[in-house]
Order: C-alpha cells, then structure tokens, then sequence
C-alpha cells in the first residue's frame, strides 16, 4: 500500500510539473507540440494518479477498454524512449566541437522573432555566428527569414542589425536573404545569394543553427546537394530547451514524412 501511494505520489508530481511547463509557455504565446504535448501528458498523469481506483474499477468492467488502456501505456513507453534516445543524440551533438576555419560563407539559420527583437533561440544563434565571423573577418554571412505574421521588418533585417550591434558585424559583410518561411526556403534561397558573390554548393559553409535542430538542418542541406557544409549548433536557452527539443523531434519525423530529406 505504501509503495503505490509513493507510486501514485510520484506521478502526480511529474504529470504537475509537466502541466505547469506546457501551461505558462502557452501563456506565453508559444504553442507548438513541443507545449501542447507535456500539458496534455501531465493532465493524464495528474488524472491517472489521483483517480486510479475508479479508473481500475471501471476498466475491470469493460475489458475492451482495458487492453486498449494498457496497449496505450505500452505504446508510449516505446514513445518515450525513442524520445530519450533523441534528446540523448541532440545532447551528443551539442557537446561536439567542430574545427571551423577557412569557411567561405557563414547561414544563419531564422528562429522567430518577437515584437521586433531575436527570440532568445534566435539570439543564440546569432551570437555563435557572430564568434565565428569576428575570427573569419573575410567571411560573408547570409541572414536568412522572411517576413513573421504580425511583424513589418523581416526576420533576415533583425538579424542583420543583431548582428551589427552586438557583434560589431560591418553590414557589407552581411546578407540579407528576406523570403523564406521555413528551414528548407532557408537553405534553397540562400543558394541564389551564393551564386551572385561565386560561391556554390562546393563552397565550404558553416550552417549556424540551435543545438536541436542541427540533425534536421543538416539532412536537409545534403538533400539540396550541400557538399562541404558543417552544421554548428547555438545552445538552447534553458526556459524553452526541452520544450523546443521535443517539437524537433515531430518536426524530425514531418519532414521526413513530406521528404524534405
């Protein structure tokens, strides 16, 4: 009996936590799957823990029911550690470091931006790009975002004057690649501003991004015949990271449904 209660207590814990965490980043403005999901799991949990004699006793009454109660948990069991398994890959990667030199061409990759300003991921990737094109003073850099819904600067705009105040960035060096609208525009319109300064896909290119979505960036940039490329992923800012880890992870298995890679 006591180890249930510890059980039960300990679900309900979890299910809280992570009801709290889709709740308030919703709050925020921030729905995607990556809040919707640990809302919805944390309901459960919290559901499951304080009602389960009630919900053993009506599943022991419709044992149709019950095996679809149990294949359920079963199947997200499996679920969840594909999911560790991919948070465990994005965490080996992030803790890789990459010889970056003699790079022809630095793409930075949009994230979103917020009542005119970089988000926080966003920012992140713009300050690993700016350390990587301080040492490489001849590098050109291509800021790449479209215009956000509700917004009147592009994306690739903010980028550039980010870059330009925070970095000491000249805006010569700068590119502005001002269409696109997903991580796949991102890379394809780039192309067309690599071709106009004599570069190619057979140019070496540093594709700057979060941490996260460096595994999803770089199957796409193969697929687009990217051939000297490295990916370098921005750390994720810590309030958003595991939230953000687990909307790649759909975004993962989307693009590969749609064959984006």
């Amino acid at each position: 009996m006591y180890k249930n209660k510890v059980l039960r207590s300990v679900v309900f814990i979890i299910g809280f936590l992570l009801f709290l965490d889709g709740f308030i980043l919703i709050l925020f403005k921030k729905i995607h799957l990556g809040t919707i999901l640990p809302l919805l799991i944390g309901f459960v949990f919290c559901t499951t823990a304080l009602w389960i004699k009630p919900i053993h006793s009506f599943l022991n009454q419709h044992l149709k029911i019950k095996k679809i109660w149990q294949f359920g948990w079963i199947a997200f069991a499996i679920w969840l550690i594909s999911l560790i398994a991919f948070f465990g890959y994005i965490q080996l990667k992030s803790n890789q470091k990459h010889q970056i030199e003699n790079v022809q061409a630095i793409i930075v990759l949009g994230s979103g931006i917020i009542q005119s300003k970089a988000s926080p991921t966003l920012a992140k990737r713009l300050d690993t790009a700016g350390e990587i094109a301080i040492k490489q003073p001849q590098t050109l850099i291509i800021v790449s975002g479209g215009l956000d819904y509700g917004e009147v600067k592009t994306e690739a705009e903010i980028m550039s004057n980010y870059l330009q105040d925070h970095s000491k960035i000249p805006a010569k060096r700068i590119l502005q690649e001002n269409q696109s609208t997903s991580t796949d525009l991102n890379l394809k319109n780039s192309q067309l501003i690599l071709t106009k300064h004599q570069l190619g896909l057979d140019s070496k290119i540093a594709i700057v991004t979060s941490d996260f979505h460096t595994l999803r960036a770089g199957a796409i940039a193969n697929k687009q015949g990217y051939k000297h490329f490295i990916t370098v992923g921005a750390e994720t800012p810590i309030t958003t990271r595991y939230n953000a880890w687990l909307r790649e992870y759909f975004a993962y298995i989307s693009g590969w449904l749609l064959g984006e890679y």
